[in-house]
């Protein structure tokens, strides 16, 4: 069936985010465990929630996390983010062949709302699906199915696409198509291992995906 719809991951999928959220983790580390984080054990953060990852690492105190996380966040967003090459004029060749797009993501909506603003993307997006519209994020499918349901769109005419294993497991548990990253902080190899549909090497891969169908 032909690819009508797009649901993209946002941070190190669309903009890169990487090292404002490993500069982030470092930060809470460094306060709260002095010395025991690297930045390569900060790589394994990025994907999960906020909560998930706090409620792993400071249970009972994951509120407190995530607001000191925010903070720091916020402060240092836009001068710690970069694109990748591409992004922004694919997605308005995309647009322009008519292909629905949206953003599945474990931030909230706030925080893609100002992501979105840096990358000057705002207008290509049909749907925004974040950590505030739903009761389970990815690998869960409920994010996947919730952007499905509001772009009107089959399971067969979408693909999910992403950095993280999130997002591969989230796209395959949907029973939508899947494509990786291969701008993944991860690595090409570890995202191949779950398998997805496609593995994109560059952002204008997608172009030749849904033109060739």
């Amino acid at each position: 069936m032909k690819t009508k719809a797009l649901l993209f991951d946002f941070d190190g999928t669309l903009l890169n985010t990487n090292d404002l959220i490993i500069q982030t983790f470092m930060y809470i580390f460094d306060e709260k465990f002095p010395g025991q984080y690297s930045t390569e054990d900060c790589l394994r953060f990025i994907g999960p929630s906020l909560k998930q990852t706090f409620d792993e690492l400071t249970p009972g105190e994951t509120d407190v996390m995530i607001g000191k996380y925010k903070e720091w966040n916020a402060i240092n967003h836009d001068r710690l983010v970069t694109s990748y090459d591409a992004v922004v004029e694919t997605l308005e060749e995309l647009h322009k062949l008519g292909i629905k797009m949206a953003i599945v993501s474990t931030k909230s909506r706030e925080s893609l709302a100002r992501g979105l603003k840096v990358l000057c993307a705002e207008q290509f997006f049909d749907v925004i699906v974040g950590l505030d519209d739903v009761e389970h994020v990815k690998p869960h499918p409920e994010p996947v199915l919730l952007a499905l349901q509001k772009l009107g769109i089959e399971k067969e005419e979408a693909i999910m696409i992403g950095d993280n294993s999130h997002d591969i497991e989230g796209g395959q548990n949907a029973g939508v198509r899947t494509a990786g990253v291969a701008w993944s902080a991860k690595g090409v190899d570890s995202l191949m291992s779950y398998e997805p549909t496609y593995m994109l090497h560059h952002m204008r891969d997608l172009l030749e995906i849904v033109k060739g169908e």
